[in-house]
């Protein structure tokens, strides 16, 4: 084992990972984080925070949360933006995201599900069921949502698994939608105070949400840094600070970004950037890049482009809007929950207009000469809605080119030609 390994090793046995699987996982995403990050010529000093944070993810990072579950603390994972974090800390709980990015356990994950299932489902179930995830394993609470059909009935078989609570997410924006919603947001209140045992007052709640509206904002101020010409940033490693926003401490993370945003004001200001000028912008939009899934940002910017923004669940979608922090008390600290959290502009929604003026409203704002549509395999509300896409990006005269792949590296030659082709037709 390497001495990572060796160190945790005991913290992990009581996780009952399955250690030589989980070693080799870590030796295979190892060179996989050095052959696309470590090797980028002109990074940030303040990248070498999240190197350390990458290469501690299942050492350190589980070490404080096994540390907080010994002082009383719950520990709720979650997949989703739709899941309140909000709440969870609210109730003196710790909320990280959960390993979904990689095909990792998919033999296992296939003894329950179709092959054609969307390629995040199966890794979160093959983490869970090959053992290869600490993250799931220490959650006292994992929360689903109903985002889509596959997650939906998939979590009925996920529930005999772990401890799950599933959040039901509307799927248009009216006002019964919205109280709908608003009724399974008490629901989870409630169901945070229970497993904590801690009541959630209007106090801890107004502090929590000003420190998720803190991260929203440092998260913000990175977008709109990479509007610069030339970028200041690449997005392979701004994609990996938005991967981290979801389980790093909040509080630590927030100090290192602002510290790298101010680097990166330096650089702008300086007219300097991670590629030469004129340098294709690509705006990448649709489906989420959970940890390790960095496979299509470095197929593009291998291809001499830079990605200057992300439309999706690892990006705006996860920090355009801000909780109203004028609110007293606690019902209406409520409202103003679900008034953020209805803003969300999933494919899930029906009809879903707003994201097509969002992706056409960041493209502007980044300079984008183009958009990259990216979408699993087998995501259908993605994957159908990229025609939607197309149309509207067509009546505003924007490039776009539509890719549709998985976690497996299959296809990457196949993707070099396609986005080498389609940067080149930018001219």
């Amino acid at each position: 084992m390497s001495e990572v390994s060796n160190k945790y090793k005991d913290m992990w046995e009581r996780l009952e990972l399955d250690l030589p699987a989980h070693d080799q996982l870590l030796g295979v995403l190892g060179q996989f984080y050095n052959d696309i990050y470590l090797s980028q010529q002109g990074r940030l000093m303040g990248m070498e925070y999240l190197d350390f944070v990458l290469s501690e993810v299942h050492g350190l990072r589980i070490q404080e949360l096994m540390e907080a579950k010994a002082q009383g603390r719950k520990v709720v994972g979650t997949f989703c933006v739709f899941v309140p974090e909000e709440l969870v800390l609210a109730a003196g709980a710790v909320c990280v995201g959960l390993c979904a990015g990689a095909e990792a356990g998919y033999p296992q994950a296939e003894a329950y599900l179709p092959r054609n299932t969307c390629a995040l489902i199966k890794s979160f179930f093959g983490f869970r069921l090959a053992g290869l995830c600490p993250f799931t394993n220490a959650s006292d609470l994992i929360v689903g949502e109903t985002t889509c059909d596959g997650k939906k009935k998939a979590y009925e078989i996920f529930g005999e698994m772990a401890p799950l609570y599933v959040m039901e997410v509307p799927q248009t924006k009216g006002r019964a939608a919205r109280e709908l919603f608003k009724a399974e947001v008490l629901k989870f209140k409630q169901k945070m105070e229970e497993i904590s045992g801690q009541a959630i007052t209007a106090q801890a709640l107004g502090q929590a949400i000003r420190l998720v509206n803190r991260k929203r904002r440092v998260l913000q101020r990175l977008t709109k840094l990479r509007a610069a010409e030339p970028s200041p940033i690449s997005g392979r490693d701004a994609l990996l600070i938005n991967q981290v926003a979801f389980y790093d401490d909040p509080e630590r993370f927030c100090g290192a970004i602002e510290k790298l945003c101010d680097e990166m004001e330096g650089r702008v200001q300086a007219g300097q950037g991670v590629t030469p000028p004129g340098a294709k912008r690509l705006l990448m939009s649709g489906c989420p890049m959970a940890v390790p899934n960095w496979k299509l940002p470095f197929v593009v910017e291998g291809a001499g482009a830079v990605i200057v923004g992300e439309e999706s669940c690892i990006g705006t979608r996860s920090t355009r809007e801000l909780v109203d922090e004028t609110a007293i008390d606690l019902p209406a600290m409520i409202e103003a929950l679900v008034d953020r959290y209805m803003k969300i502009d999933c494919a899930c929604f029906t009809p879903n207009g707003e994201r097509l003026d969002n992706i056409v409203k960041l493209a502007r704002e980044l300079g984008a000469d183009g958009v990259v549509h990216y979408a699993l395999q087998f995501c259908q509300p993605y994957g159908i809605e990229a025609q939607r896409v197309r149309q509207r990006l067509q009546q505003e005269g924007i490039p776009l080119l539509r890719i549709e792949t998985d976690y497996s590296m299959e296809d990457v030659e196949l993707l070099k030609n396609r986005v080498e082709a389609f940067v080149e037709m930018l001219g």
